[in-house]
């Protein structure tokens, strides 16, 4: 694995090439993204892709990647050409590329604005608002955890979140209604260490859950854009979500192993499938050679 700065307007943004440059048997680099998840986040899957050379990074701000701006939001646009620069920084033309949750919205945002830069695009349970009909019970629900994060801390409001993206289905009056969760029912932590810097609880992410993808501009571009969910993510947040973009690019979405962090191993406390996910991954991708192979 070699580690790699690209210094750009501001950030400095660390990235690592697991594999040959160029790629040893002439397939598209493999780039694996995610928001706010940084390249850490797919240590379990890299290992399963030895045979491809595969590129992570972390997010402007987050992980190594250091921010000279000033700035703390995250803007789907200004990730996108962040990627953009990456992908030019290599030099091995288009990449394949699994995109997860926020990562995905990237990814989204990357393919509307710089079409010739992805082959394959995997695009995993992306969290984008505007494809569901109770887009606006759903924000109702983000500003409250939001506004708990702000009043008690992470556990208060980590705990509202896991309430929001475990409720299946619509969100409903009822559940905007009812009583805030308890964080000691998700085994979290009551005490307010006093950040409020989180970049899932705080609103420095809201534009990516309020991107509106230019689905003109996707269905236009020569990717190859595959929406995916996860099995037990179906009738929660970020699978409806898959669902519904799915449905507005006229596809069906290919079901994943696990949940909306199924690629990952335990490291981080929520296990999924990754090997399970990961054949899965290669399936599809190997579907788009044998495409263009025949």
């Amino acid at each position: 694995m070699t580690e790699r700065t690209l210094e750009l307007p501001g950030v400095d943004l660390v990235y690592d090439v697991h594999g040959p440059l160029p790629t040893t048997d002439g397939r598209p680099p493999l780039m694996m993204i995610g928001q706010p998840m940084d390249a850490s986040g797919f240590q379990a899957q890299v290992p399963l892709f030895a045979d491809r050379t595969v590129v992570t990074y972390d997010p402007r701000g987050l992980g190594r990647s250091k921010r000279t701006d000033g700035a703390v939001t995250n803007e789907p646009e200004i990730q996108a050409e962040d990627v953009h620069a990456i992908i030019e920084a290599l030099g091995a033309g288009a990449v394949d590329m699994l995109a997860s949750s926020g990562g995905a919205v990237t990814a989204l945002a990357l393919v509307s604005a710089h079409p010739g830069d992805v082959a394959t695009l995997v695009a995993h349970e992306p969290p984008i608002d505007c494809v569901l009909p109770d887009a606006a019970a759903v924000q109702q629900a983000r500003e409250a955890y939001t506004r708990r994060y702000e009043e008690g801390g992470w556990g208060a409001g980590m705990a509202g979140f896991i309430a929001l993206t475990s409720w299946e289905g619509e969100i409903t009056d009822e559940f905007l209604a009812g009583p805030q969760p308890d964080p000691a029912a998700f085994g979290l932590p009551a005490d307010d260490d006093g950040t409020r810097d989180d970049p899932l609880l705080s609103d420095r992410s809201w534009a990516v859950t309020h991107y509106r993808p230019d689905l003109d501009a996707l269905r236009a571009a020569p990717t190859r854009i595959v929406v995916a969910v996860g099995e037990e993510s179906l009738k929660v947040y970020t699978g409806r979500t898959a669902l519904g973009l799915a449905r507005e690019l006229g596809q069906e979405a290919a079901v994943f192993p696990s949940h909306h962090g199924g690629f990952m191993g335990g490291e981080f406390g929520y296990a999924g499938q990754p090997e399970a996910f990961a054949s899965r991954l290669r399936e599809i991708l190997d579907a788009d050679t044998d495409t263009m192979s025949g």
